[in-house]
């Protein structure tokens, strides 16, 4: 998953992989500004098959916080048995 969202990062980051870290924040670090999150938001909902409530943005300061949010929405709801 994180070297999906780093490959996605470094497309709109324009920084060298390897400053592509977890704990790598994506304004300070990476030099996104908002347009860029948002299209790099974009960018995770089609590669990943989520929807991103727009509510939740706000909380992707770092790498590894995308990287937790989309591993939250991409699993599975467990099986119910009636």
């Amino acid at each position: 998953m994180f070297e999906q969202v780093k490959k996605i990062l470094q497309e709109y980051a324009c920084v060298e992989e390897g400053l592509i870290r977890p704990e790598s924040h994506l304004q300070n670090d990476l030099f996104l500004n908002s347009l860029d999150v948002v299209n790099v938001i974009v960018e995770f909902e089609e590669e990943f098959g989520i929807e991103v409530d727009e509510a939740d943005i706000h909380s992707f300061a770092t790498v590894s916080d995308v990287v937790n949010y989309i591993q939250a929405k991409t699993k599975s709801p467990s099986a119910c048995t009636v």
